[in-house]
């Protein structure tokens, strides 16, 4: 930097409110767990001297019932696409101002485009990571059980009566997501993942009660560890979260080779995304957060700790190979054709959504 241009900029920083330099060095992030490496916050604490308050969730419902609430005091939070969508219409964020963020040209515009669906222009988001729900399964575990040429890439395994009864014994785990597993099971029947037609609701629960006696439990973050000890041998699950758990068996030596595959019928690609609330205490140190995560070593330090790609196009020299060379994580072209994006639902068809999903979970 010029020393005139550095001059000029004190002179902006100075004539820019009082109340960006007022801003306490604080940050307060709402987060998925075990999204990031630790290693990435200290980074930018200690180049920025801002102090980072981190907290974490397991659910898209969990954190949309603190945005609405108001005054959740976080500065920036990672719904994923469907979820922002609903929330951007509902007023919760503000817009990103992109003349702050100096990295925002290495995103991905081929995924950018994808995401501007939820969010048009992209205006209130900016990607932290994207991936799939697919099927973990413990190889042993399911072969032993379904034979050696078991469909290891299908929904069979979980949505099939007797494929998954099969299975029972060595337990299934499904995500406790009923926008997602909805959109799957729709999906998996031929319908329209996207659909809000009752029929089609009442078609995708009769599915999930032909196979809930099979099903051990519904919860979004507990296969990961349960994979890898061998707990249980199949997850509906997030593709990073059953890449973890694979490492994590193979780090422990637990004797169990944990696979990951996108179920052949297709899948949901989610996006998982940052945003800053509306009423954020600290926009500035939120905007100087989002511009470090979207530097090149930022991207690749999120991949290869957590195993879910990232919308960085800088950052892909940097990702180790079995993340860039795993087609759990950074599928090929064809696959990716195969994969649908979530709709923001109506508040109508969510009321729906959540009275069916109770009924399948309790069986009731």
């Amino acid at each position: 930097m010029h020393h005139t241009k550095l001059g000029l900029a004190v002179a902006l920083s100075a004539a820019i409110s009082t109340s960006a330099i007022a801003e306490d060095k604080v940050l307060n992030v709402y987060n998925w767990s075990d999204y990031v490496d630790p290693a990435i916050i200290t980074a930018f604490e200690e180049k920025t001297g801002i102090k980072v308050n981190y907290d974490v969730y397991d659910s898209n419902e969990v954190l949309e019932a603190k945005l609405m609430s108001g005054g959740s005091g976080y500065d920036i939070v990672v719904p994923t696409g469907a979820f922002l969508e609903r929330q951007v219409q509902a007023g919760i964020y503000a817009e990103i101002d992109r003349s702050k963020l100096t990295n925002y040209g290495n995103l991905d515009t081929v995924l950018t485009d994808k995401i501007a669906r939820h969010d048009p222009d992209n205006k209130h988001n900016v990607p932290w990571a994207w991936g799939t729900i697919g099927l973990g399964y413990n190889e042993a575990m399911v072969k032993e059980r379904l034979g050696e040429n078991a469909q290891l890439d299908s929904l069979d395994m979980i949505f099939k009566p007797e494929v998954a009864a099969k299975l029972a014994d060595c337990g299934i785990g499904l995500l406790d997501s009923p926008a997602e597993v909805i959109s799957v099971a729709l999906n998996y029947l031929g319908l329209d993942p996207n659909s809000e037609n009752k029929g089609d609701l009442k078609k995708a629960k009769e599915l999930l009660d032909s196979v809930r006696p099979s099903i051990k439990y519904f919860n979004s973050s507990k296969y990961i560890a349960d994979l890898a000890s061998g707990e249980i041998c199949v997850a509906l699950g997030y593709n990073g979260d059953v890449l973890q758990s694979q490492s994590r068996a193979d780090e422990n030596n637990l004797g169990q080779t944990i696979g990951y595959s996108i179920p052949k019928e297709g899948t949901m690609v989610w996006f998982d995304l940052m945003a800053i609330p509306a009423d954020a205490p600290h926009p500035e140190a939120a905007h100087k957060f989002i511009d470090h995560m979207l530097e090149a070593e930022s991207g690749a330090g999120i991949a290869n700790y957590v195993y879910y790609a990232v919308a960085n196009k800088a950052a892909e020299p940097l990702l180790d190979k079995e993340v860039s060379g795993n087609p759990g994580i950074y599928p090929s072209e064809e696959v990716k054709a195969n994969l649908f994006t979530q709709n923001a639902h109506t508040a109508k068809f969510d009321r729906a959504l959540t009275r069916a999903w109770t009924s399948v979970k309790t069986g009731r």
